[in-house]
């Protein structure tokens, strides 16, 4: 069956009261932004549904990528009919007969828009259900249970039916929660992490800090290759890449050992603090849970939360690993995250760093680096992507054999 529309149902934002014309305004954008590889298609946001006309787009592709989008509870894809009895009937039944098998029940539900459509709710619903039991010996009717529910609406511009329900991604339109900054690295959480916090309407920008020549461009390519996956969420995000050789150099030659971690994840979030301020967003995330590393227990925390008022948001905080890669693998993240290029985070790493660093003496070793000059540096020098879904930036098998060699 191929379809020509797709109706789509609201989830949360159906409760938002006065407040839903903006959630259903900002899920239309989203939307669009998503399906920006199907030029012909049309995106409808109304009251109480989302149309997608497909206008001779691929179905199947079109209905894979609304299943990430947030704010989606369900969809159903629909055929455009005349509103024609006889064409109708002969639909519901090639329908039927697609997902037909021994013992199955079936059930129509009819909505009526156009009052003057010569059948009225219940006819319509006999007269197909008749149809189908002739033409289907050994299926019966179950109208509380059915195993196959076909979905007929007589509207003013056609007749549309569907059979199909499909789940979306739940939670609220990204955009509708607010803006804010993710720390991106090449691991496994921030990944997981930058889709919680869009899942519940928080437009991201990516932070990602890289440090040539310790770290490749495969390693960085990565990190936009990640971003470009978590962009189906959401549709473009703003990818900004920091210079931060020039910084750890010089917490390593400076900082003792054990407080060079500490130090470090102190100027990161230094700066991506001051770079959330500059584009105007409200707080900081991070893929950090609680007690998986050294630098994540809550005296770590508190000593690298130290250098900000700004709000630190953690969604993973009380996740174990399992859960988080379970995620990562429903997300389609976990297989990037593993390649083998190191990123920033992993140079310079003491054998030994302090897992539960004094506050004071954090303040004290900081000293011993120009803090505000070296972070003027690397905000005055950082590069600006614009990343769409879908956007390939990593060739995979050549780069991981080019890593390698």
């Amino acid at each position: 069956m191929h379809y020509t529309e797709i109706m789509v149902r609201y989830g949360e934002l159906s409760t938002k009261g006065k407040n839903k014309k903006d959630f259903i305004k900002q899920l239309g954008k989203n939307v669009r932004a998503v399906l920006h590889p199907f030029p012909k298609l049309e995106v409808k946001p109304q009251r109480d549904r989302l149309h997608v006309a497909l206008n001779g787009e691929d179905d199947k592709q079109v209905i894979e990528s609304l299943k990430g989008v947030f704010g989606i509870e369900n969809f159903y894809p629909s055929v455009r009919l005349e509103k024609d009895m006889a064409i109708i009937k002969q639909t519901a039944l090639e329908m039927v007969k697609e997902q037909y098998h021994d013992g199955a029940t079936f059930k129509i539900n009819t909505r009526r828009q156009d009052k003057h459509f010569e059948y009225d709710t219940n006819q319509i619903n006999n007269q197909l259900g008749d149809y189908i039991l002739e033409n289907m010996p050994g299926i019966t009717v179950d109208v509380k249970h059915p195993d196959i529910s076909i979905r007929v609406e007589i509207r003013m511009n056609g007749a549309f039916l569907s059979s199909e329900k499909i789940h979306g991604a739940g939670g609220l339109p990204v955009g509708t929660g607010g803006r804010a900054t993710m720390m991106l690295s090449g691991g496994i959480d921030s990944p997981v992490a930058t889709y919680l916090a869009m899942k519940r309407g928080v437009k991201i920008d990516m932070i990602h800090f890289y440090s040539p020549p310790y770290t490749g461009e495969q390693a960085l390519n990565k990190a936009k290759q990640l971003t470009s996956v978590l962009g189906k969420y959401s549709g473009n995000i703003q990818f900004i890449q920091v210079p931060f050789t020039e910084i750890q150099e010089t917490i390593k030659e400076k900082v003792p050992e054990g407080y060079l971690m500490t130090i470090q994840r102190r100027m990161m979030l230094r700066i991506a603090a001051q770079i959330t301020q500059n584009r105007h967003c409200s707080g900081v995330f991070t893929g950090e849970a609680l007690g998986q590393v050294a630098s994540q227990t809550l005296e770590s925390m508190m000593a690298i939360n130290d250098v900000t008022t700004m709000p630190v948001l953690r969604p993973l905080v009380s996740m174990d690993k399992t859960e988080i890669i379970k995620i990562s693998k429903q997300i389609n993240t976990y297989d990037l995250s593993i390649l083998p290029f190191e990123d920033c985070c992993t140079i310079f790493t003491p054998p030994a760093p302090k897992t539960r660093p004094d506050l004071a003496k954090s303040r004290k070793f900081e000293q011993y680096i120009d803090v505000e000059g070296l972070m003027k540096k690397a905000i005055d020098n950082i590069e600006i992507t614009d990343i769409k879904p879908g956007e390939e930036f990593l060739n995979q098998n050549q780069d991981v054999f080019a890593e390698l060699l």
